[in-house]
């Protein structure tokens, strides 16, 4: 079974306007809310290739109960904590001549609703998946991804982390399955700003080392493309598939469902990385999340590269 946890899952409100002007009313042109969250949208993506899973996390107060609804009504299945106080948060996504987004804060989990989730990932089995995407509310401890993965530690669980800077260094000790940093973030974590594939390929490798060459990178570089550092010694690489970027909002997101699913299928690192690659692209040229025909049929396109 799969497994994703979203510590703060949002009600995302997305609105697009010719422009953005402070100060002044703005008309919106068109309107959409979705439950969001990094983990819940790998959920729904993976929902819609066809690949059971169960989402976890935390929702609060009648903005959670939506985000939950919403989640069901894409035909997931969840199992969320419903938190005594507060309430879930809503993250405002502006379309304009540029993107903007204002995110919220969301509610403070206590020690004993933490415990609740700690009480559900004991229930893992061996070979199950568990995918810990996003960032970490101030309400909660900064090396939460650390307290998981070392409590798993002995259950042969394959353990996905997307995630930045230190809450993505902190967890290589415990080398998880894999991990997907973009050039940016990959860059900002050792002070570096990378030009071209071959300084993403040597810090992709530096990355990592701290996890005894026993971790999958990959790294996303939106419109170049896609590289991963394979366990296995292997590089794999692909351009960007064609087509107009549409929505850039879950398209790494998209592309961790894309890849469990694909590495499901025969435990191929190859055919994950298109299926990744594949994932992502279908989502950022849709308004919504990827579906299972768009990916199909980005898949047969691919340039593929060893």
């Amino acid at each position: 079974m799969i497994y994703t946890v979203t510590f703060n899952p949002s009600l995302d409100y997305i609105i697009t306007t010719e422009q953005l002007i402070a100060g002044e009313i703005n008309r919106v042109t068109s309107e959409l809310i979705l439950s969001g969250g990094k983990g819940i949208n790998v959920s729904i993506v993976l929902n819609h290739l066809g690949v059971e899973n169960t989402a976890l996390g935390f929702v609060a107060g009648f903005t959670g109960e939506e985000i939950e609804n919403g989640f069901k009504r894409s035909g997931g299945k969840s199992d969320f904590i419903h938190l005594e106080k507060g309430l879930s948060r809503i993250n405002v996504k502006i379309k304009a001549k540029e993107e903007t987004e204002i995110n919220g804060i969301g509610p403070e989990i206590s020690e004993k609703e933490l415990q609740q989730l700690f009480d559900k990932l004991d229930t893992l089995q061996s070979e199950d998946i568990l995918i810990l995407a996003g960032s970490v509310p101030a309400t909660l401890p900064k090396d939460i991804y650390e307290k998981i993965m070392s409590k798993l530690q002995n259950k042969s669980i394959k353990i996905i982390v997307d995630a930045t800077k230190e809450l993505l260094v902190n967890v290589m000790k415990y080398q998880p399955f894999l991990i997907k940093p973009n050039n940016h973030e990959l860059g900002e974590i050792f002070g570096v700003k990378l030009k071209g594939e071959h300084e993403i390929i040597t810090y992709a490798k530096k990355l990592q080392q701290m996890g005894n060459n026993k971790v999958n990178v990959l790294v996303s570089m939106a419109g170049d493309g896609a590289i991963l550092v394979g366990a296995d010694g292997e590089i794999y690489k692909t351009p960007a598939p064609k087509g107009t970027v549409v929505n850039s909002v879950g398209a790494g997101d998209s592309m961790v469902a894309g890849f469990t699913a694909g590495y499901l299928k025969n435990n191929s690192l190859e055919e994950a990385f298109y299926m990744g690659v594949a994932t992502g692209s279908a989502s950022a040229f849709s308004k919504y999340l990827a579906t299972k025909p768009e990916v199909e049929a980005i898949l047969k396109t691919l340039k593929r590269e060893i």
